[in-house]
């Protein structure tokens, strides 16, 4: 199994599980809990769009808020982390790597009394953090990174989301300094846009990311 998670939210975390869904054979994405997204939206159809690989949904709150901000307000029952590590694990088979995407960073509450970083904890799984890589990236993944084995999770590697077509000085800098602050490999980027890319053009763009061992 492996958990992807993010330095923060809007970093591409999405595309990244997307891009690993075309990547690993027999990968099932599962988003335990969505927010702010209408029926019919939202990152599991964005990861099967890109990738062809049709996910697994536990939960939706109307509002874009961390989830057990969501719930609340919404007035809806909270994920329970039990619950949500059974069903997870009922997912699993030898054959198949289960890609679970948080919400936001890695400790953002998904409900009042657990993160992302308690279900990888529980699951035993890998960690993937997606990372800006403009000015502040370094900071953020290393923060990250120190927080997840601070935990006792194991960290598999980097993935840099959304690289501008002309990315500045900051940016090509921090390509080989991420690896070198946080002792984990940049296992590749993904360009910004790539959410708009056909499925053709997303696996392209896909190829590039190394899959670690897992």
């Amino acid at each position: 199994m492996i958990v992807v998670t993010g330095t923060n939210t809007d970093v591409g975390k999405t595309i990244a599980t997307a891009a690993l869904a075309t990547r690993i054979p027999n990968a099932l994405p599962v988003k335990p809990v969505q927010t702010g997204e209408p029926d019919g939206s939202g990152d599991i159809v964005t990861i099967a769009r890109l990738s062809g690989v049709t996910g697994v949904e536990f939960t939706r709150y109307p509002e874009p808020l961390a989830p057990n901000i969501a719930a609340r307000r919404a007035n809806m029952p909270q994920l329970s982390l039990t619950e949500t590590v059974d069903r997870i694990t009922s997912l699993a088979t030898p054959q198949r790597t289960l890609l679970i995407e948080g919400a936001g960073g890695l400790l953002v509450r998904m409900a009042d009394d657990w993160t992302i970083a308690d279900l990888a904890l529980r699951l035993d799984a890998g960690i993937i953090v997606v990372t800006s890589l403009g000015l502040g990236s370094l900071n953020a993944a290393e923060l990250t990174v120190a927080a997840a084995r601070a935990k006792g999770l194991h960290v598999l590697g980097l993935i840099g989301g959304l690289m501008p077509a002309e990315p500045d000085l900051a940016t090509r800098l921090n390509l080989a300094e991420l690896p070198e602050v946080t002792g984990v490999p940049l296992l590749g980027w993904l360009p910004a846009g790539a959410g708009k890319y056909t499925r053709e053009e997303f696996a392209q763009a896909a190829a590039s990311i190394r899959v670690p061992a897992h």
